[in-house]
């Protein structure tokens, strides 16, 4: 048997939980404790760094107590500490990697840095079991992306957002129309009372051979659009939001479509292919009953994980660590090992979006 401890402060969620892995190679995780700091950031509109590194410190000592005690695992017969090294706000970050370095050293426990996407692109085997290979569709706040998961630490970066990501889209159109922080749950349920055929607004990089992502360009016809019915009443506002999803599942269809093509002549022994969804987006209904649609037509299998481990959280780290150490390529396990606020998955892609001191964005 397997078992680690996860830890994820990429963000504004402070995350802990123990993952095991039985002898007969069933995963099982034993507790998942998520601290939300949506009220801390509200009242912003968006995550402020300061406020969630700080916040970050104020809990994770707490979360990780509860995570050991929900598991019944002490930290003696912990295998490992697995904790987001990156990509993600350095602020948080380094108060996650920091703490995890001082368990290890203190338990004497190997420490495993994890790629925060490594997380997200490896959940479906925690849930679903699933095999390697298989495409994995990240849309979330940061991230935007079509990855072909091929195996542990072995992932090809087929399609990225040249601009906003997709969450990010969401939470600015909600930011113009005055709904709540978060955006995309506030959009998602204003939609419902729309009409998705009142506004004409364009499908980004729809027939594009590349399957890349755009989402700037939407977002400005948003605004252009409020700016010119303003002041907007509560159906000017529905019908926008339903507007704007619909043109974002028409894309996302278009987009993806062009990566299941792909993927079939890239691995045509895939008698089941499989297509991921992850990240917060994910949860939107909308958009997930245009890609199951999508990967009925196709003939790919639709797996979305439990939005709970689609969301940031601790376990998903967790399961990247046992993936790794079962693997034996257990990488960034140093105490050296620095947090990383840009840190692709693919190293190998050219980034799409920017790249600096700091590395590629994307």
């Amino acid at each position: 048997m397997i078992r680690v401890l996860g830890i994820e402060t990429s963000c504004d969620e402070t995350a802990a939980s123990v993952v095991a892995l039985d002898g007969d190679s069933t995963p099982r995780i034993l507790s998942d404790i998520v601290l939300s700091q949506i009220e801390e950031h509200a009242a912003f509109g968006g995550v402020v760094p300061e406020i969630a590194a700080r916040a970050h410190v104020e809990a994770l000592d707490g979360i990780i107590e509860a995570a050991l005690a929900d598991s019944g695992v002490d930290l003696a017969d912990i295998d490992a500490i697995a904790a987001t090294a990156g990509p993600g706000l350095v602020g948080g970050l380094i108060v996650g990697l920091m703490t995890a370095k001082a368990i290890a050293a203190a338990a004497n426990k190997p420490l495993i840095a994890i790629n925060h996407l490594e997380g997200h692109a490896l959940t479906a085997r925690l849930t679903d079991g699933l095999d390697f290979p298989y495409l994995l569709l990240l849309v979330s706040g940061g991230h935007t992306q079509i990855v072909a998961v091929r195996g542990v630490g072995d992932y090809q970066r087929w399609a990225t957002t040249i601009d906003d990501a997709l969450g990010e889209a969401f939470d600015k159109t909600a930011k113009m129309l005055g709904l709540p922080y978060p955006g995309g749950p506030n959009v998602e349920k204003a939609a419902a009372d729309g009409d998705a055929t009142r506004f004409a607004f364009p499908r980004p990089m729809k027939g594009s051979a590349q399957p890349d992502f755009s989402f700037s360009g939407l977002k400005t016809a948003v605004r252009q659009a409020a700016t010119a019915i303003a002041p907007l009443s509560d159906q000017d506002v529905a019908d926008i939001c339903a507007s704007f999803q619909a043109a974002v599942a028409d894309a996302l269809d278009d987009r993806v479509s062009r990566a299941l093509n792909r993927f079939r002549q890239e691995f045509p022994g895939e008698v089941e292919p499989a297509l991921v969804v992850a990240g917060g987006v994910a949860a939107n209904r909308t958009i997930k009953a245009t890609l199951e649609a999508l990967c009925e037509k196709a003939g790919f299998a639709f797996v979305a994980p439990p939005l709970k481990l689609c969301t940031d959280n601790a376990a998903m780290i967790a399961w990247a660590g046992i993936e790794r150490l079962r693997a034996g390529i257990s990488g960034e396990n140093t105490a050296d090992f620095v947090p990383r606020s840009r840190w692709p998955l693919d190293s190998i892609s050219a980034p799409m979006v920017g790249s600096g001191r700091r590395g590629a964005k994307a």
